[in-house]
């Protein structure tokens, strides 16, 4: 009998990603050498009845994880990836499917817990997570403290200590890529929290597939998937009591605004966000492309931009060039919100002699002699 039909889709999952990123490395990863089973009377042994092997890694245990088998595991020196663990059913889910796929294509598996010190007893659940972890057969696996701050409220300064963490973590271990276990339902809540902002388009494009060496191989598939498969090889997770509580934006997006939206609109709401997600991707893409195209021929050898050119551009091209030379002079992206652009494109389409525009980051806007110009203040 095969797996259950949420663990094969995650591991369906998983197995496109992992061969995406042995395609991008420009070869296909050396899968192990099994050795031959041994023969009692001419049949082979039950892969349950055989022992571990010197060198083999048992990938979850066949009475306590029933869709886990012992599996020779990638050679050492072989490439890493590292999987996002939180505890919860989402990257539980994720991290032993990896553990499962990986080593068919050569590829070692580890992973990083990250403890934001924001609850009593994080630092005690982050070491039973990397335990349980490190059962499953991961190697190398982390428990990592973090520092919160406090720029751009509690959530923002968790999520940017938590991949400040995990970049630290795959430049350390040489990782080639670090997956995340996002769903479809998270997509939603991005995409509503992003209507919400008015952030534009690439807001509402929520969260890519991809994006330098992180994956998110279940945005597809609904968070009821990943607590199924869990379940089904009796894979113990931890809720985190954040996501339920009220203070948190997203708390209220998942357990108050999509429900109502569900009840009053019918089903289907979340996947319909998640396919708007992808059709303003694309839409957002080709612009980006046009933007960085367009750049080009309106900069001046100064580091400038002309004014004159900008005000001939499509205004969502017009506003993706400001916005790359906000960010190039300084301002953080999340810091750097659709109306900071309206204002700045004033200083080309609406030209009446306006002094210099303050942005985030310390950050100036100044038109001068048909030129915008952008800098920190004080350079």
């Amino acid at each position: 009998m095969g797996p259950h039909p949420a663990v094969a889709a995650i591991r369906l999952a998983v197995r496109r990603t992992l061969t995406d990123l042995a395609a991008e490395a420009g070869s296909t990863f050396t899968a192990p050498v099994r050795e031959p089973r041994e023969r009692t009377g001419g049949a082979p042994l039950a892969a349950a009845a055989l022992p571990a092997a010197v060198g083999t890694t048992l990938i979850g245990n066949a009475h306590r994880h029933p869709s886990g088998l012992p599996r020779t595991p990638a050679a050492p020196g072989s490439p890493l990836v590292l999987v996002a663990v939180s505890g919860g059913a989402d990257s539980m889910a994720l991290a032993i499917a990896t553990a499962f796929e990986a080593p068919k294509i050569g590829l070692r598996v580890g992973a990083v817990t990250v403890d934001h010190g924001l609850q009593p007893g994080s630092a005690d659940r982050a070491a039973q997570v990397a335990g349980r972890l490190r059962e499953l057969g991961l190697d190398p696996v982390e428990a990592v403290a973090v520092r919160v701050g406090r720029d751009g409220g509690p959530e923002a300064a968790a999520r940017d200590a938590r991949y400040a963490a995990l970049d630290e973590a795959a430049e350390r271990h040489a990782a080639v890529a670090v997956l995340l276990g996002h769903t479809r339902d998270d997509q939603a809540e991005t995409v509503l929290l992003g209507l919400a902002r008015g952030s534009g388009s690439r807001s509402l494009a929520g969260m890519p597939a991809q994006k330098g060496r992180y994956r998110r191989p279940l945005l597809e598939l609904d968070r009821a998937a990943t607590r199924q498969a869990c379940s089904a090889q009796a894979i113990q997770v931890w809720d985190d009591p954040h996501n339920c509580d009220p203070a948190y934006t997203r708390s209220r997006v998942r357990h108050e605004v999509l429900p109502v939206l569900e009840k009053h609109l019918g089903g289907g709401v979340v996947e319909a966000l998640a396919r708007t997600a992808r059709l303003f991707r694309d839409d957002a893409d080709a612009l980006d492309q046009w933007a960085s195209l367009a750049e080009r021929d309106i900069r001046t050898g100064e580091g400038a931009l002309d004014a004159g050119k900008l005000a001939e551009l499509p205004p969502a091209v017009r506003r993706r060039v400001l916005r790359r030379a906000a960010l190039r002079a300084g301002c953080p992206g999340g810091d750097l919100f659709a109306r900071h652009l309206e204002t700045i494109d004033l200083l080309v389409t609406g030209w009446r002699g306006q002094g210099p525009l303050h942005l985030p980051g310390g950050v100036e806007a100044t038109r001068r002699c048909g030129t915008l110009v952008f800098r920190r203040q004080g350079d």
